[in-house]
Order: C-alpha cells, then sequence, then structure tokens
C-alpha cells in the first residue's frame, strides 16, 4: 500500500525531486499523480515549485539540451523529438537549441562520424554505409549532413593506399 501525501508532507519531497535534478512540468506531474495527489493539490504544488524555483521549464529544456549534445551526443533532430515528448513548447526548444554552439555541434558531429564509420567490421560497402547513417539518423542528426558525411568517408577510404 502507497502511502498518501499532504500537500504539506508533498512538498519537501518533491522539492527534493526537483533539486537532485532539472525536471519539467510534466515528470513532477507524473511523480506526484504516482504519489495519490489530487489534481487540484498538484496545481498547488506546481504553482508553488514554480515561485520557489524548483521549477522553470526553460532551465530544464536548456539543461537537457546541453547534458544530452555533450554526453549523449545527440543530434538536434533527437533532442528536439525527446523535448516534444515531455510537452516543451516551441519557444522554448528554440532557446534550448542555441545552447549548443554551431561549432560544438559539428565537432561532435564529425568526432562521433569518424569513430563510428572506423569502429564498424562490415566488408560490404552498401551494408556498412546503411549502418552508418541508420546510427547517425538514431542519434538524432540531420539527414543531409549524415549523407554528406558518408560520401566524404567512403572517399576518404578509397583515398587510403594502406
Amino acid at each position: 500500500m502507497k502511502e498518501v501525501y499532504s500537500i504539506k508532507g508533498a512538498i519537501p519531497k518533491i522539492e527534493h525531486f526537483c533539486a537532485y535534478q532539472e525536471r519539467c512540468h510534466e515528470e513532477v506531474v507524473q511523480k506526484l499523480r504516482s504519489m495519490k495527489m489530487e489534481p487540484e493539490e498538484i496545481d498547488t504544488i506546481i504553482v508553488h515549485l514554480i515561485n520557489d524555483n524548483f521549477l522553470n521549464e526553460e532551465r530544464f529544456a536548456c539543461s537537457f539540451a546541453r547534458g544530452k549534445h555533450r554526453i549523449k551526443h545527440w543530434g538536434k533532430i533527437r533532442i528536439v523529438n525527446e523535448l516534444k515528448s515531455k510537452k516543451i513548447t516551441q519557444t522554448l526548444i528554440n532557446i534550448a537549441l542555441k545552447e549548443i554552439s554551431p561549432a560544438e555541434y559539428e565537432t561532435t558531429f564529425h568526432t562521433l562520424a569518424e569513430r563510428h564509420w572506423q569502429s564498424i567490421r562490415e566488408t560490404n560497402s552498401m551494408k556498412k554505409r546503411k549502418k552508418f547513417c541508420d546510427y547517425m539518423l538514431r542519434k538524432g542528426f540531420e539527414s543531409n549532413l549524415v549523407f554528406e558525411k558518408v560520401k566524404e568517408l567512403e572517399n576518404w577510404n578509397t583515398d587510403d593506399t594502406d
């Protein structure tokens, strides 16, 4: 049997939940629902969290975009889709994407692409190309970038004489 919380009892618990890691409204609402809170109580708590700066969608979106790009090497498409799935507005998504500098994005893309290309142990060039493209697209990089890079890497390999 799950414990039933009062607003007074739930607030410190949910403040800790938000302080531990940036959260979006959706995650906090889900957590409060799992604590068997009523919709009116959830609204009251959300307002409290926003007023006390425990909850800030813009800060969450920016932190999410930076982290997923730097740590998981996700491309913009994947970041946008994940943020949308967390019900983040397009305006905040645009602000969050500005957290990733074009130079950093490009460097991450090329480093990841070259590392992955080298790691694919596939002799059939079409299969290798497909594996590479699938991986980079799954990571959320733009298809035009991926297809330009695969051409460059194929040419780079044929120019190699060792």
